[in-house]
């Protein structure tokens, strides 16, 4: 049976509808106010304008060719199943730029509201910053934080790919609200950083053969531990890379996540990739007087465990733990000296500065500067977040203090990037001129 008229003229309208509201889809540049020290990078806003303007013209090409296709006689002589099947496909393609449009308006929309989009400007800063190693060995992508509700934060990573098709052009990371604003918000922002740049370093896949060896040879108790590291190995590496760049600030904001009741703490469930919290705490313990010895990590270890005692747990949970503690510091050995094809002859913990992380180097960094909102804007956005993690836990900055700081600190960052980025727009037209 050919399609009759009244079908095709029915399709027709909604594939012109269609088409409209696909030309009606504006660059965010047009339609998200935001001041310009909320704004995101150049880089960034010309990746997401690129991926979408290149998507929703290629949807608007296909559209246009099916309402060719319905004018020709093979279109005129085609089955209504066919000419609806077609126009089916049509639908989904729209529906998921449109998809793609919101989860970009999403973390953009937010940048619009007074104080916040400025200091998300700050985070974009600080997320940068927190993606960059001392060997430059990875082309940094682009990277867009936004806040939403909720207590965890998130990533969709930057290369992966989005719904409806087509590889993610900007790292979006996920801050929650009620980390506004102090040097805790620093340990979410830079685990998820940390995930991202996992996957630049091609880390996890690597670790995982080897953990997966240290499983076979290791002895009952301890085989079962290693299976576990090797379920969260994803989410240790994140906390690695907080470690390293954040130094017991990463701890500090680690530490306020997963103080939970007793229940939740030593609850391990068979689906979490991310370790359960006692054990969690105190690999970031361990992790932290790896790279930084210092006696501040054995008080906190013993406070975490003061308030968190094993005492009571059923003998299963306890054989594990005392297996995941036994073989800790062997974890964290093999993962500061993991190398990967990426890192070439370089191990991971030679990718960071640790030395300018080092306790003592941060508290003569606080000395020195007394909290100075100008003097830390100086610094890395990572370090100066670590400077104020060591104030706070050697008790020289209040939290009342350190938010005001950070929030200080947020706003500069942010506005010192628009104005360079002005600066630069400006001096393009003079230099091409010349």
């Amino acid at each position: 049976m050919a399609l009759p008229p009244f079908a095709a003229d029915t399709l027709a309208l909604e594939a012109r509808s269609l088409l409209t509201r696909v030309m009606r889809l504006q660059p965010f540049a047009l339609v998200m106010p935001m001041v310009g020290a909320a704004r995101v990078s150049d880089a960034a806003a010309l990746a997401v304008e690129h991926y979408l303007s290149h998507g929703q013209r290629e949807l608007r090409q296909r559209i246009r060719e099916y309402l060719r296709w319905l004018g020709t006689p093979q279109g005129r002589s085609a089955t209504p199943v066919e000419a609806g099947r077609r126009f089916a496909f049509l639908k989904l393609r729209f529906n998921a730029a449109i998809t793609q449009f919101d989860i970009f308006a999403d973390a953009l929309s937010v940048r619009s509201e007074v104080g916040n989009g400025v200091w998300l400007g700050g985070l974009d800063v600080a997320a940068e910053d927190a993606l960059r190693l001392e060997a430059r060995v990875f082309e940094m992508p682009p990277v867009i934080t936004y806040l939403d509700r909720g207590h965890g934060a998130a990533i969709r990573r930057a290369r992966t790919r989005l719904p409806g098709g087509g590889d993610n052009p900007a790292a979006i990371i996920r801050i929650p609200r009620e980390r506004m604003v102090g040097s805790g918000i620093a340990a979410s922002l830079v685990h998820e950083v940390g995930h991202q740049g996992a996957a630049l370093l091609e880390i996890v896949p690597s670790l995982r053969r080897e953990i997966q060896a240290r499983q076979r040879w290791s002895r009952s108790h301890e085989s079962a531990a290693w299976q576990m590291w090797d379920r969260w190995i994803s989410e240790i590496i994140a906390d690695f890379w907080a470690m390293a760049k954040l130094g017991i600030a990463a701890t500090q904001g680690l530490l306020n996540v997963v103080s939970l009741p007793r229940a939740f703490v030593f609850r391990i469930a068979a689906d979490d990739p991310h370790p359960f919290p006692w054990i969690r705490a105190k690999l970031s313990i361990a992790s932290g007087s790896f790279l930084y010895p210092d006696p501040q990590w054995t008080l906190i270890d013993r406070l975490w465990e003061s308030f968190y005692p094993t005492r009571g747990i059923d003998p299963q949970r306890i054989a594990l733990i005392e297996g995941l503690e036994a073989t800790m510091l062997p974890l964290v050995r093999l993962i500061a000296g993991h190398r990967t094809r990426v890192l070439g002859a370089l191990p991971l913990i030679r990718a960071f500065d640790l030395a300018s992380r080092r306790p003592q180097q941060l508290r003569r960094i606080f000395r020195d500067t007394r909290g100075s909102v100008r003097a830390l804007q100086s610094l890395a956005p990572t370090l100066a977040f670590a400077v104020l993690g060591q104030a706070k836990q050697d008790r020289r900055l209040t939290p009342e203090k350190e938010s005001r700081i950070v929030a200080e600190l947020l706003t500069r960052w942010g506005l010192t990037r628009a104005i360079g980025d002005a600066r630069t727009a400006h001096s393009q037209p003079k230099a091409a001129a010349a």
